[in-house]
């Protein structure tokens, strides 16, 4: 009854003005508007990833707080990472019943709880039972923005979409650190309330638009037999002839799924499904333990031990971090559909290794000389390492566990992948201040380490997915063996979504021209 309520039922129809059988074109700006605006769920994900760096720092918040040991602060950070498992995981049931762009509402609704126990907190506790809330709300985030956005977009774009997922994301990581910093110059013991206050706002907005505006995800709506309402999804995002084709492919693979298919948790490690859930896990896994969040939730204290010891210049470097993380961010926009994702992801591990070994360097240097002006270049290499890191599996990771299970396992496949992250997030997050604190650069001689683990799993076990459509990935892993050759209308499809995408980027072309 109650997620009869929540669901969106209502009927979706053509425009009136439109006669019944006119020709609609693929609308990429609608394509993009969509996903600029779930990302929202992205942006407040990066405000929740970089919030805490320069709070758990000052020593306002410590006198007030009191943590015990390393050990309380990093609870205070990774127990939002056990919220985020739970809410990822929660996601496929909801995404499921209640589709997917009304879960995504529903995690804002309890994000706004979780931010605004953390903004009233005093005590270790409080806080971490508000990160613990708001971390459910990022978790299905996490899970449900990548799903939806892999959903709506063509295949031949579905790389450059979720990489702007990626570059929002990383847009709300840096306008948090720049917000952080300036109210850490506020006269007051309580300036860290108001930069985990004000975040309620974009989730508002997020809630109501995801309610009332954005429309269900067309392979939702097949699965829920509403054939005509996914139709005309298609038709505002494809157009109508290549939707004509879509539809028809995805009930297709729906029903046949449905048919061999019962979509439980005990299916995701069964038969074949079971390597690709490994897959999908695996790359979430080390997208986290490969020290991105260890140099990013601490990014103040890897700068004071390679040297730089005043805390606003430590600030300010960290403040630079989100710099860098969004320009960077713009680099799978436009390229990473040109490559294969695994030349992607060991392009970006050879890079990571590099700045990993750079800052044990540095850092030993400053233990060694601390005064010398060369240890300023400790700030060098958490640039790098995030440049390529983002370059790479940043939005890599997120896109490949997003298309590669079966429609009937997608939304409890992607729920377990993005589980697999945020488990792997609490781990880094807890442990890195009691191992930095024992070993020193030590830790970061351990990520380096674990980049060359997965730079084997990506070479030795990862199949290639660029170009497939998300109808072909269980014929690709070998999942549905009933079908062996390519749908011949799947290359129609293909030709015809690729002919209206390319108009309609010669249409924001001469548009932006006529601006200009």
């Amino acid at each position: 009854m109650m997620i009869g309520l929540i669901k969106q039922s209502a009927p979706i129809r053509p425009p009136d003005h439109l006669a019944p059988d006119q020709k609609r074109h693929a609308n990429l700006r609608y394509v993009y508007t969509l996903t600029a605006f779930v990302s929202l769920g992205a942006f407040l994900f990066g405000w929740d990833q970089g919030v805490m760096a320069m709070i758990i720092a000052d020593d306002r918040w410590l006198k007030l707080m009191q943590p015990s040991d390393d050990w309380s602060v990093g609870f205070v950070i990774s127990i939002y990472n056990i919220g985020c498992v739970v809410g990822a995981m929660t996601t496929g049931f909801f995404a499921d019943a209640c589709g997917r762009e009304r879960t995504i509402s529903l995690a804002s609704t309890v994000f706004i709880v979780g931010a605004l126990i953390q903004a009233a907190s005093y005590t270790i506790m409080q806080i971490s039972v508000g990160r613990l809330v708001l971390g459910l709300g990022v978790g299905a985030y996490s899970a449900a923005v990548p799903l939806y956005i892999s959903e709506i977009s063509p295949a031949e774009l579905r790389g450059r979409i979720v990489g702007i997922e990626l570059m929002i994301l990383c847009f709300g990581e840096m306008v948090i650190f720049w917000i952080v910093y300036a109210f850490y110059f506020l006269n007051s013991d309580d300036w860290w309330r108001l930069p985990l206050a004000i975040q309620v706002v974009p989730a508002l907005v997020l809630a109501i638009g995801c309610w009332t505006w954005v429309p269900p995800s067309p392979r939702w709506l097949v699965a829920e037999d509403r054939y005509d309402c996914a139709l005309e999804v298609l038709s505002r995002l494809h157009g109508s002839e290549a939707a004509e084709l879509e539809i028809s492919e995805i009930r297709k693979t729906v029903s046949e799924e449905q048919i061999t298919t019962q979509a439980t948790w005990s299916d995701m490690f069964k038969g074949p499904v079971l390597r690709v859930t490994l897959l999908g896990m695996g790359i979430q896994m080390f997208q986290q333990i490969t020290g991105t969040n260890g140099i990013f939730y601490y990014a103040p204290s890897l700068f004071k031990k390679g040297g730089i010891e005043d805390p606003t210049m430590a600030n300010l470097a960290t403040g630079g971090v989100g710099v860098v993380l969004f320009l960077s961010s713009w680099i799978p926009i436009f390229y990473f559909d040109r490559f294969g994702r695994k030349t992607w992801f060991q392009l970006g591990l050879i890079g990571m290794i590099s700045a990993l070994i750079g800052i044990c360097v540095l850092q030993q240097h400053a233990a060694d000389h601390p005064n010398s002006p060369i240890n300023n270049a400790i700030v060098i290499f958490p640039y790098m390492f995030f440049t390529f890191f983002n370059a790479s599996w940043s939005s890599g990771t997120w896109t490949y566990a997003a298309e590669i299970f079966p429609i009937s396992l997608r939304a409890k496949g992607n729920a377990l992948c993005t589980a697999s992250l945020w488990v792997s997030n609490f781990l880094v997050a807890q442990a890195s201040p009691p191992i930095e604190t024992a070993t020193g650069y030590g830790l970061y001689i351990l990520f380096a380490i674990i980049c060359v683990v997965a730079f084997l799993f990506v070479r030795y076990a990862l199949v290639e997915t660029k170009g497939r459509s998300l109808e072909e990935m269980a014929e690709l892993f070998g999942i549905d063996e009933k079908e062996k050759d390519q749908d011949p209308q799947d290359s129609v499809r293909q030709g015809l979504l690729q002919s209206n995408l390319r108009d309609e980027d010669a249409t924001l072309v001469d548009d932006n021209s006529e601006d200009l």
